[in-house]
């Protein structure tokens, strides 16, 4: 595990995405989401790894991307923010309707983020879509709570982000994020009582849990 990897996560058109860029901004060391990138690789050259062609191979790619994302975060001494990380992919077979196959499972248990992973929650007065985003709002709201399922039952704790101005949100997880860089990886978490948890009744679920399905495949793209 490494305790310098902290997750933003969160359904498609919250806001995670442009604060990692201010987080980039702000000195941090930042991980682009696979995903987006992916697609515009895939559109470019005509392939078929995505959500509205071949999703399971979309998926691979997207495990493998992170994968190798979270081993070149290493030399990085301090924190490292990540859009998205390992355990999206069981979130997002969770949004398909599928199961979770037993390799992805495995990765979300060997590749450990921070304990605390934030969560953007969805925030229809922000939601946009564009040439890689094409979901409507309401599978916005699944994917979050697919992410939600899917951290919470690796043993994740999960601080809502404030529906706020970038900069408060940057505030909010520097706070944090300094008192992790102050620490180290053997170290206690860092207690901050102004995160906002989700209830902890549901951090209690095992790994080896049959795990909900959430939604079912559809037509969008998974950004």
């Amino acid at each position: 595990m490494s305790s310098q990897y902290i997750v933003i996560t969160g359904g498609p058109g919250a806001g995670k995405t442009t604060l990692i860029d201010s987080l980039r901004r702000a000195g941090y060391a930042c991980v682009d989401e696979a995903g987006r990138q992916i697609i515009q690789d895939q559109l470019s050259i005509g392939g078929q790894a995505l959500h509205t062609g071949d999703s399971r191979l979309f998926a691979e790619i997207m495990l493998s991307w992170e994968i190798r994302s979270y081993r070149q975060a290493s030399p990085h001494p301090g924190p490292v923010f990540f859009d998205r990380g390992i355990p999206d992919m069981v979130g997002y077979y969770l949004l398909l309707g599928q199961p979770v196959p037993a390799h992805v499972t495995a990765a979300a248990q060997l590749f450990r983020y921070h304990q605390r992973v934030f969560i953007a929650p969805p925030w229809p007065q922000i939601y946009t879509t564009d040439s890689e985003r094409h979901q409507d709002f309401a599978e916005a709201v699944r994917t979050h709570d697919a992410m939600v399922t899917a951290y919470t039952h690796h043993g994740y704790e999960l601080s809502t982000l404030p529906r706020s101005d970038v900069a408060s949100r940057v505030e909010f997880v520097r706070q944090y994020a300094a008192a992790i860089d102050h620490g180290s990886p053997g170290s206690p978490r860092p207690s901050c009582p102004e995160l906002r948890d989700v209830p902890k009744a549901s951090r209690a679920a095992r790994c080896t849990d049959a795990l909900p399905v959430i939604g079912s495949r559809s037509s969008t793209t998974w950004t």
